[in-house]
Order: structure tokens, then sequence, then C-alpha cells
């Protein structure tokens, strides 16, 4: 698994999510600034819901500084219907259940957890600007104060 690097052009993708299909490029069109793609392991676990909230609670603020947000993960759409809907998400949560996009984006693969190795999503996020670049890929994040890191590594906070 090869993570993405700043600089570096993002594959397009494209997936099903709670906002029906979705492509980087389409994103990417819409967004004045750029588009915030980030991956999470389970829906509906505490530290996704966590950051999901997180995200749900800043997206006003990510809106106004241009920037679209997705989140991915390879859960059925059933389950981030039922996750949307019962944290009130106002973004797209995307499903990835080939784990094509997740390992060409380089967050599918070897994790640790409590000592035992296993294949899994790291919680990431990465930034892709207008032009389709990455400005920012931040890998094995944490859940809980990663949206406010990510507004000032942004420029959004000062």
């Amino acid at each position: 698994m090869t993570e993405l690097v700043e600089g570096q052009k993002a594959p397009d993708f494209t997936l099903e999510s709670t906002a029906g299909p979705i492509t980087l490029s389409a994103l990417l069109e819409q967004a004045d600034k750029g588009v915030i793609v980030y991956f999470y392991p389970k829906a509906s676990t505490p530290g996704c819901t966590t950051q999901a909230c997180d995200f749900r609670d800043n997206l006003n603020s990510l809106l106004g500084a241009g920037y679209t947000v997705v989140g991915v993960s390879a859960d059925s759409m059933e389950a981030l219907e039922r996750f949307a809907q019962k944290q009130s998400l106002n973004f797209p949560l995307a499903t990835d259940p080939s784990k094509e996009m997740l390992t060409a984006w380089g967050v599918w693969g070897e994790k640790k957890n409590y000592g035992k190795i296993f294949q899994g999503i790291k919680r990431s996020t990465i930034v892709i600007g207008k032009d389709g670049v990455i400005v920012l890929a931040k890998y094995n994040v944490k859940a809980t104060g990663h949206v406010a890191r990510l507004r000032k590594e942004l420029g959004i906070d000062q």
C-alpha cells in the first residue's frame, strides 16, 4: 500500500454514496477551493462517530472556506444511511466495498490494534485542491480534534 503525497495528482473515483453516485472530478467542479476526503474504519463506532460529528459541526465553516467534504468507508450503503440519519450528517458518505479506491488512496492495509495485526482502513484525510492536486495528506489521524487541526493547517483558523 502506497500512501498518497502532497503535490501528487489525486486518483479519480466513482463511488455510491448517501447522495447518489459521486466522482472526485464532479466534486472538484462544484467546490470553490477543493475537496476534503476523509476515511474512517466503521460507521457507528465511537471514534468514527466522533470524527463524523466533528465534520458535521464544522461543515459550514469548511464550505465557507471553499471545501466540500465526503467520508469514505467500506461499510454497506444501509449502514451508511443509518449512520448518516442517526447522526444528522450533512455531507455524503461513500462506500467502497471492493476496497479498490481505498487501496489506490493508500488507506487500506495492515493495521495494529491491541497487538493484533489485521487488514483495515487507516483513519486518514486527504485534501485535494481545485486542480486535482493533493494539498494535504494525513494518515493515521486521531478522531478527536482532527477537524480543528485540519482547519488550522488549511489556514481557515489562524
